[in-house]
């Protein structure tokens, strides 16, 4: 778990670091011809922390928490994510991710192993435990992080 951690909490800096000399603009441009901007990407990675942390925090405070799972999608569509400015959205996710942070380090092994019933639409109900889902989000966010330093760094300077 603690590799996990470290992942999570790595990447706001991450991001922050990839986007430092990038100009307003060129954060609203594709990273990749089609794709996203770094503000899209920011956007995603924003709706997957609040949705898979949700869950964590759910499975941490409920006993016996039952729900159905939910595509960060769904919850982007419900938040301003996708039109904020990159830097109002870059410091939302860097102080969420703290809170989180701060939740999934002071809870022990025995919490983090905590399930849930998760309705997963189409396939039926599993278990979920908190650590399964800081896993997630930590594999997950990796690759959209890579996605940001890998577009600003062939991006033009600003």
């Amino acid at each position: 778990m603690h590799e996990v951690l470290d992942l999570l909490d790595a990447a706001p800096s991450r991001i922050a670091a990839a986007t430092a000399t990038a100009s307003a603009a060129s954060l609203l441009e594709p990273l990749e011809s089609g794709g996203w901007s770094a503000r899209d990407v920011l956007g995603h990675v924003r709706a997957c922390d609040r949705t898979w942390g949700g869950y964590i925090e759910r499975i941490l405070d409920e006993d016996d928490p039952a729900f159905r799972a939910e595509s960060p999608r769904s919850t982007i569509r419900r938040t301003d994510f996708l039109t904020v400015s990159f830097a109002a959205s870059l410091d939302a996710f860097t102080a969420d991710r703290a809170r989180l942070l701060a939740r999934l380090r002071t809870s022990d092994a025995g919490a983090l192993a905590r399930t849930a019933r998760v309705t997963l639409p189409g396939r039926g109900t599993e278990e979920r435990t908190a650590a399964y889902y800081a896993d997630r989000l930590a594999e997950h966010e990796q690759e959209h992080v890579h996605q940001i330093e890998r577009g600003m760094a062939s991006a033009d300077p600003a």
